[in-house]
């Protein structure tokens, strides 16, 4: 029930224009700054976690392991997501707080 919950608010957040997800777009936020926090799939493949995790401490951005690809993607309404950036401090404090519970 938790679970559901942290993915249903990560799909408000979708529809609130304060996420960014795949590979390419989130590197992009990260990079100049946007990104609040970085939600890392457990299944990704290791060289996308050391890049992006790597990325995130570089940047001093927040980053957490939240559930499978397939589950980021279907809370997306989106193909399975290896990354997905949160770039809303209230929305990332929250996010935060629900995957953490999990």
């Amino acid at each position: 029930m938790v679970a559901q919950k942290a993915y249903d608010f990560l799909g408000l957040a979708q529809r609130a224009g304060q996420v960014q997800s795949g590979d390419a777009g989130s590197e992009a936020l990260m990079k100049k700054g946007k990104a609040k926090l970085v939600l890392l799939a457990a299944d990704a493949s290791e060289k996308t976690k050391e890049h992006f995790i790597s990325l995130a401490k570089y940047k001093k951005i927040k980053w957490i392991e939240a559930g499978e690809k397939m589950q980021l993607g279907i809370a997306l309404g989106k193909s399975p997501r290896s990354v997905v950036v949160v770039t809303d401090d209230g929305f990332a404090r929250r996010l935060q707080e629900l995957f953490s519970d999990l």
